[in-house]
C-alpha cells in the first residue's frame, strides 16, 4: 500500500512542515438569509504537519485565532467574536489534531478532532495532496487542499434568528475548505 500511496503523489517526502500563513487560506461557507452564502476566512493560523515516511502515518495540529475572522463586514465580524457565535474573550482559538490518514475508496481522509468553543467532535477532512517541490529560496514546499462539512449546533454555536417568511438568518451547515501550503523544516 505505500508504495501505491507513494506514487500517487509526485515529489512525496517525509519530514516536518510548517504551515505558511501567508500562503495558505482557511476559510468557510455558510448560506444566509436562505437565499446567498456568505464566505469568511480566518487571517492568523499556525500549524504542523508530519509526514510519515509512509503517508498514511501522516499528521497535522493546528490553530486557529477566532478573533481574526473577516467576513467582509466589520458589524458582522464583532457579532461573530460575541457569545453569541464563538464568544472568543472565553474561547480564543479553534484546534484540530489528527488521528490518522486513511483512504474511502479513491479519496484520501484525514480524520482528526476539531475543538470549538470547548467542545471536541471527530470532523473527518477529504484530503487532497497537491505536490511536494522547491521554492524560489532554497528550501521546499508542500500543498494540500482540505474540505469538510460541519453542523455549528453539535459545537455550541446555536444562535440563530427566524425570518418572516420561514427559515433562519443562518443555516446550521458550515462548510470549511482550507488551502494550506507548508515549509519543511530543515534537520
Amino acid at each position: 500500500m505505500t508504495a501505491t500511496v507513494q506514487q500517487t503523489i509526485p515529489g512525496y517526502l517525509a519530514g516536518t512542515w510548517d504551515i505558511d500563513p501567508v500562503h495558505s487560506d482557511v476559510g468557510f461557507t455558510v448560506r444566509h438569509m436562505m437565499v446567498s452564502k456568505v464566505r469568511g476566512r480566518f487571517a492568523r493560523f499556525e500549524g504542523q504537519i508530519v509526514t510519515g515516511e509512509n503517508p498514511l502515518e501522516s499528521g497535522v495540529n493546528a490553530s486557529i485565532d477566532l478573533a481574526s475572522i473577516d467576513t467582509n463586514n466589520d458589524q458582522r465580524d464583532a457579532h461573530i467574536r460575541s457569545a453569541d457565535f464563538f464568544e472568543v474573550e472565553k474561547y480564543p482559538t479553534m484546534t484540530y489534531t489528527s488521528k490518522g490518514v486513511r483512504y474511502d475508496g479513491d479519496d484520501l481522509i484525514l480524520d482528526g478532532e476539531l475543538t470549538l468553543k470547548g467542545v471536541t467532535r471527530q470532523v473527518p477532512l477529504r484530503l487532497e495532496v497537491n505536490g511536494f517541490g522547491p521554492d524560489a529560496y532554497g528550501g521546499t514546499r508542500a500543498g494540500f487542499t482540505a474540505t469538510a462539512d460541519i453542523n455549528r449546533r453539535d459545537f455550541g454555536v446555536n444562535f440563530n434568528a427566524a425570518i418572516e417568511t420561514g427559515g433562519a438568518v443562518v443555516a446550521d451547515k458550515v462548510s470549511i475548505h482550507l488551502e494550506i501550503e507548508a515549509v519543511l523544516k530543515p534537520q
